[in-house]
C-alpha cells in the first residue's frame, strides 16, 4: 500500500490547524468537542452532538459547513415531520404533455445535513436516515438516488430525560460513528461570549480550504499507516464491551459491533493526521475511544441502580486491557 509520506503529514496538519482555528472562534472553550469533531469528518463519519439547548451545538455545525465551503441543509426535526419531509418525494408534473412523477429531492441532499433535535421526531421518521447514513443514498417508490458526496450527517440531541424526544433506535445509533457531549461554559468562557456575542447574531467566517482540499485530506487519512498492534488492541477493546469477555464488563447487556472497531481504526488514523503523524497509535485509540464506544454499548439494569453510566463502564476498560507488546508509537511504522 502506499502509505503517506511525512511530507505530506505536514503539510495536511497545517490545513487542520487552521480549521481547528476557525472552529474555536466560533465555539468557545470547547476545545476537545472541536478536535473530536474535525476527527469524526476526516474519518467519513456522522456525529451525534448531545447537550442541553443552547449550548452551541447548532452553531457548531453551521460554522463547520462555512469553513469547509460545503452545501448544508437544515431540518428541524419535529413530532410531526414525515420521512419525505428529509428524503423528498416524487411531485406529479407535466411534461410533454404527459403527466408523470419527478423525484423532487429533499434536504438529505446536500455536502451537511444539520439534523437540529433529531430526537424530537417519531421513529418512523428517524429511521428515514438509516440508509442515507450507511449507504450515502436513499431509495423512494423502489427507485434509488445516490447523495452527494462528501456526505455527511451531523445531529444535535437533547438529553432523553427532556420532555417530548424520543430514544433513537440502537441501528440508527449505530450508524454515528462519535457520540459527543457538549457540556456547560465555566465563568471564563461565559465572560467570553457575553464579551464577543450579541443575541440573534452569527459569528462571521469564510472558507478556508476546497473541496478539492477536503478530498485530499479524506484520501490522505486511508493512507495512514495503522500497525498490527494497534488493530489487535482495536480489536481486543471492542470484544472486550461483551458480556462475559471481560470482568469490567459485568455491566454491560449488549457489547459494541464490528462497525465500532472500523470507526475507531478510521478515527485513530484520522487522529494521526491531524497530530502530524503517518502512523495511527495506541494514544489515538485511547483518545477516541470514548467518543466511539459510548453510544453503543447498552448498560443491564443493575449498572444503572448502582450508578454507573456508559462513560464509567468504558474508562473502566480502556484502563484494564493492556496494550500487548513493546511497541510503542515511535517505532510502529510500516515495513
Amino acid at each position: 500500500m502506499d502509505y503517506a509520506t511525512e511530507t505530506e503529514v505536514a503539510d495536511a496538519a497545517k490545513h487542520l490547524r487552521s480549521l481547528e482555528k476557525g472552529l474555536n472562534e466560533i465555539l468557545f472553550g470547547q476545545e476537545e468537542i472541536i478536535s473530536l469533531v474535525i476527527t469524526g469528518i476526516l474519518a467519513r463519519g456522522h456525529i451525534l452532538l448531545e447537550g442541553l439547548p443552547g449550548l452551541g451545538k447548532t452553531e457548531l455545525v453551521k460554522g463547520l459547513s462555512k469553513l469547509l465551503h460545503l452545501e448544508n441543509k437544515r431540518v428541524q426535526f419535529t413530532p410531526d415531520l414525515l420521512p419525505g419531509d428529509i428524503t423528498g418525494n416524487p411531485i406529479l408534473q407535466e411534461i410533454d404533455g404527459r403527466r408523470e412523477f419527478v423525484f423532487q429531492p429533499g434536504p438529505l441532499f446536500a455536502n451537511i445535513v444539520l439534523a437540529d433535535e433529531i430526537n424530537r421526531a417519531s421513529p418512523k421518521t428517524q429511521s428515514a436516515l438509516l440508509e442515507a447514513m450507511q449507504e450515502r443514498r436513499v431509495t423512494v417508490l423502489g427507485k434509488t438516488h445516490e447523495l452527494p458526496l462528501p456526505f455527511f450527517v451531523l445531529a444535535t440531541q437533547n438529553p432523553i430525560e427532556l420532555e417530548g424526544t424520543y430514544p433513537l433506535p440502537e441501528a440508527q445509533l449505530d450508524r454515528f460513528l462519535f457520540k459527543l457531549e457538549i457540556t456547560r461554559n465555566n465563568v471564563d468562557t461565559l465572560q467570553r461570549i457575553v464579551s464577543h456575542r450579541e443575541l440573534g447574531t452569527e459569528p462571521e467566517v469564510s472558507a478556508i480550504m476546497t473541496a478539492e482540499t477536503l478530498g485530499n485530506l479524506l484520501g490522505l487519512v486511508r493512507r495512514i499507516y495503522l500497525p498490527d498492534v494497534v488493530a489487535n488492541y482495536i480489536a481486543r477493546l471492542v470484544d472486550s464491551t461483551h458480556p462475559g469477555q471481560h470482568e469490567g464488563a459485568k455491566q454491560i447487556r449488549f457489547g459494541a459491533s464490528p462497525r465500532a472497531a472500523l470507526a475507531m481504526s478510521s478515527a485513530a488514523k484520522a487522529r494521526a493526521l491531524i497530530h502530524g503523524r503517518s502512523n495511527a497509535s495506541f494514544e489515538d485509540v485511547k483518545a477516541i475511544a470514548p467518543a466511539v464506544l459510548r453510544h453503543r454499548i447498552v448498560l443491564d439494569y443493575h449498572a444503572k441502580v448502582d450508578g454507573h453510566t456508559s462513560n464509567t463502564v468504558i474508562e473502566n476498560l480502556i484502563k484494564q486491557i493492556p496494550f500487548q507488546g513493546n511497541a510503542t508509537p515511535k517505532n510502529l511504522t510500516p515495513a
